[in-house]
């Protein structure tokens, strides 16, 4: 009777390992399925794991069938209970890693979806936005009617009248004439003086004058490159930030009109520094080749007038620097100086009655007509050049300083203007050697110059007449007051 039930036992025993074993078998073979139509890679690693489990429970099955005879139903139960946990937790993991392929193919998708959205984007939407707005609307502009009859002269008149009649600033006639023929010099001036005597008034003034309003631009005390002045490129945005400079240097270069842009409080930042890029391009005499750097790339749909991300630098724009001397500012140094031209404006002009005044439009091909008639039309006396070889010599065996041929240029056009004007060639000579010359005595030995001012001052005297020379004096007298 034992021996039937041992018997019974082993048969039972073993068609629950080989029951067992089938179920292991089928769930190989639908994992096979699946991992041919889904994840090969995700699935085959979860199968070679489950091989390796079969393959343990197969030796584990002929382990028990060859102890079956010692083996129990409660044993054998708990075998198949333990192979059916091993089957779940394997379909668990064929799970996850079939849901973690999904969510990244899903993600996959949507990074190029995004991708071809930006590209798409970034195809139709111009990184220059507003200078594209011009390009838009320069298609449809026309150059105004100008005045091509007025005279240098009867030019500082009008405007002197304009600015009081109009705007109610009142300046006297000397230095509308010294800012006028300035601007035939250089495209770059400095106007000095006291907070209040109208020095960005000024450059205001005369963008209302000629219809075209003059850009202001605030300098800020960190600035310190061309980006500050130009503006730069947005990686995050892909937009270029666009400061009101470029905008009116793209539409000046579309128009034919003068443009005046004042650097108010130019040296509250050092200007060698963020204007650096702007000083030796206008030092180029052939205007066709001052180009500026903008971006360092090229698109399809970049502005009409950007050439190789490169901007011509107008030839019809001036700039008007205002600068004060105080504690928080810089010193302008002899690069600016000596490229520029300089007024002080120390004092309020008086009020007077002006005439009834409108502005005009002047082109600014005729503007640079009128400082070619005037250079044309007067020239510098031999007696004054005779003088001023003269000044030289003393200036050089003295202070060792020298005119240089630039001050030279500039006084050489700056007389002929300044007479155009309707001023005085000795006036004029007392204004530019005031401000190109007798400003370099700064760098000498302060207590030298101080013990030498006074015989400079009679030279000048015996040189070009008694107190014909007053701004000249006056600036030697206040440097030797400040020594």
């Amino acid at each position: 009777m034992d021996t039937l039930i041992q018997n019974i036992l082993n048969i039972l025993l073993s068609q629950i390992a080989l029951g067992v074993y089938a179920i292991l078998l089928l769930l190989l073979v639908i994992l096979l399925v699946r991992s041919v139509i889904r994840n090969e890679h995700a699935t085959n690693v979860a199968l070679d794991a489950m091989k390796e489990r079969i393959t343990a429970t197969k030796k584990a099955l002929k382990s028990d069938e060859t102890a079956a005879g010692e083996m129990s139903v409660a044993n054998a139960l708990a075998a198949a209970r333990r192979a059916e946990e091993e089957a779940k937790k394997i379909r668990r993991e064929i799970e996850e890693a079939e849901l973690r392929r999904l969510e990244e193919e899903e993600a996959a998708e949507l990074r190029a979806e995004k991708e071809k959205a930006e590209a798409e984007e970034a195809e139709l939407e111009p990184r220059f936005y507003a200078l594209s707005q011009i390009d838009e609307r320069m298609q449809t502009y026309s150059e105004p009617e100008c005045n091509d009859t007025i005279t240098l002269s009867e030019l500082c008149e009008r405007f002197r009248n304009f600015a009081a009649y109009r705007l109610g600033l009142y300046y006297d006639i000397e230095d509308i004439r010294r800012f006028i023929a300035g601007m035939t010099v250089s495209h770059i001036l400095i106007m000095q003086g006291m907070s209040g005597t109208g020095k960005t008034s000024l450059a205001f003034a005369f963008g209302e004058f000629i219809k075209n309003q003059s850009t202001i631009v605030p300098i800020q005390p960190m600035w310190k490159e061309r980006t500050d002045l130009v503006g730069y490129y947005n990686e995050f945005t892909k937009h270029f930030n666009e400061t009101t400079l470029l905008e009116k240097m793209y539409e000046a270069n579309y128009r034919g009109e003068m443009f005046v842009v004042v650097l108010d409080e130019m040296n509250i930042a050092r200007v060698e520094y963020y204007f650096a890029e702007f000083l030796s391009l206008l030092e180029i005499p052939n205007v066709e080749r001052r180009y500026i750097d903008v971006v360092t790339d090229v698109w399809d749909n970049d502005p009409k007038l950007l050439r190789d991300g490169q901007l011509r630098l107008p030839a019809n724009m001036w700039f008007i620097g205002t600068a004060n001397n105080d504690d928080s500012t810089f010193a302008i140094s002899d690069k600016v100086y000596d490229r520029s031209m300089v007024m002080n404006l120390d004092k309020k002009s008086e009020v007077f009655t002006p005439e009834a005044t409108e502005g005009l439009h002047i082109s600014f091909d005729y503007f640079e007509e009128l400082g070619r008639r005037a250079r044309k039309d007067y020239r510098m006396t031999g007696r004054n050049r005779r003088r001023l070889r003269a000044l030289d010599r003393y200036m050089i065996d003295k202070f060792k300083i020298t005119f240089g041929n630039r001050i030279m240029k500039q006084i050489e056009q700056y007389i002929p203007a300044f007479l155009a004007c309707g001023g005085d060639e000795v006036a004029a000579l007392d204004d530019i050697l005031s401000k190109k010359l007798f400003r370099k005595l700064e760098a000498q030995n302060p207590i030298y110059v101080r013990n030498s001012v006074e015989a400079l001052c009679i030279f000048l005297d015996e040189l070009f007449g008694f107190d014909k020379m007053p701004l000249c004096k006056e600036f030697l007298h206040k440097f030797e007051r400040s020594a």
